[in-house]
């Protein structure tokens, strides 16, 4: 991190229900609005473009910021599964870092089909084919939703590895929905206990039920980074920047292991935080907020052993103990997280950028952790790509 790169705007809209939202060329539109607005600056200003997003024709990115203007600035079109969000995020800091651009937006969108999502492309193999072969191989279940299956194996896993009762992921799902409680822009507000968690309907009985499986979302959320120099030359705000960041792809563990959490992104995860910590001179102890990539309550269980909030295979005592909510330890997905807040997928990673910058800012208001000055961000994608980042004010 040679360069020092701050954050200077951030947008979001009110995350909806697939049928519910305005089309994605509306929505994104809006985010990378409010983003500008709340940095103060105009789209003319803007140097390079990062656009998110899985489900829309190719230079959707263009379509989107075309309304804004057209500046002729190069705008790529970012598609990293689950983590495109902050993919973008990564190449817009990589720009500016590089000396590339002063000053740069990040844009994520998604407008997704109710149910679960599908692949357009049955006539070529699938580029997660080796998962399911993996969990084909390891757990059989074939008939199960390819992510379910993924994230269930992995949750399944640490089961078995550690004694971890299908009740822990069930508290992980309430706590979400308690936070999401406070938070205007989520999907689903309503509150729910543990036991309504584990009475709702099963997807894959004994590993899984509905509640603990994050909605199919439409919505948008954008970020404005700059370098420190352009801030302070044209009087941005410069309060929250990136203290590191660091993308991972897959290790050879993840077939060859038979460790089915790394499946689910568990060891790329391990090894993108790992070198963040490095490059910050900062460990997980010193955290304030986090926002995990919680598709499933399975995988936010597995990511708090991944980013080293707790020890391995100390899950569910750092559930029990309250350590991943306010008063505890570390305050887990303030914004509801993908199981409530939703997961539009090319936005998630720019929601989570949203919610980290307000919390370090103290604007967070009901959800505000108090005294949050250092944050972490993951997002994770299978196939696959985890991008971490830790923000500082």
């Amino acid at each position: 991190m040679t360069r020092k790169i701050v954050v200077a705007g951030v947008g979001m809209i009110p995350f909806r229900k697939p049928g519910a939202s305005e089309s994605y060329a509306v929505m994104g539109a809006q985010a990378a609005r409010l983003a500008l607005a709340d940095a103060r600056a105009g789209y003319e200003s803007i140097q390079q473009a990062f656009v998110s997003y899985l489900y829309g024709d190719s230079t959707a990115g263009q379509r989107v910021l075309y309304d804004l203007g057209m500046t002729g600035i190069p705008i790529l079109n970012v598609h990293n599964n689950c983590a495109s969000g902050s993919t973008a995020l990564y190449l817009a800091r990589q720009a500016i870092a590089s000396g590339e651009a002063e000053i740069a937006l990040a844009l994520g969108f998604e407008q997704m089909n109710p149910g679960a999502p599908q692949s357009h492309f049955a006539d070529r193999p699938s580029p997660l084919e080796s998962f399911t072969r993996q969990c084909d191989a390891l757990v059989g279940d074939a008939d199960i939703l390819p992510a379910v299956r993924i994230f269930g194996s992995a949750g399944l896993e640490h089961m078995k590895r550690f004694g971890t009762p299908l009740e822990t992921f069930a508290k992980i799902r309430a706590k979400a929905s308690r936070h999401a409680a406070n938070n205007p822009l989520a999907v689903f507000r309503k509150v729910v206990t543990a036991e309504d968690v584990l009475a709702d309907a099963p997807v894959w009985p004994g590993v899984m039920t509905r509640l603990m499986a994050c909605p199919p979302t439409c919505g948008a959320a954008a970020a404005v980074l700059c370098s420190e120099d352009y801030a302070k030359k044209h009087s941005l705000d410069s309060r929250v920047w990136i203290a590191g960041q660091a993308i991972a792809t897959d290790g050879p563990e993840t077939f060859a292991s038979g460790d089915l959490r790394h499946l689910a992104g568990f060891g790329m995860s391990r090894a993108a935080a790992s070198k963040v910590y490095e490059a910050a001179g900062i460990g997980a102890e010193d955290l304030d907020v986090v926002e995990l990539h919680d598709c499933f309550a399975q995988n936010e269980l597995l990511t708090y052993e991944a980013l080293g909030l707790c020890p391995e295979g100390g899950a569910q005592k750092f559930v029990d103990d309250g350590n991943n909510t306010y008063g505890g330890r570390h305050v887990v997905n303030p914004s509801g997280g993908l199981l409530s807040k939703g997961h539009p997928i090319g936005a998630t990673g720019l929601a989570q950028c949203y919610e980290l910058v307000k919390q370090l800012r103290g604007q967070a208001e009901q959800r505000q952790v108090e005294g949050a000055r250092i944050a972490l961000q993951h997002n994770v994608g299978i196939g696959g790509a985890a991008v971490v980042t830790m923000y500082r004010n």
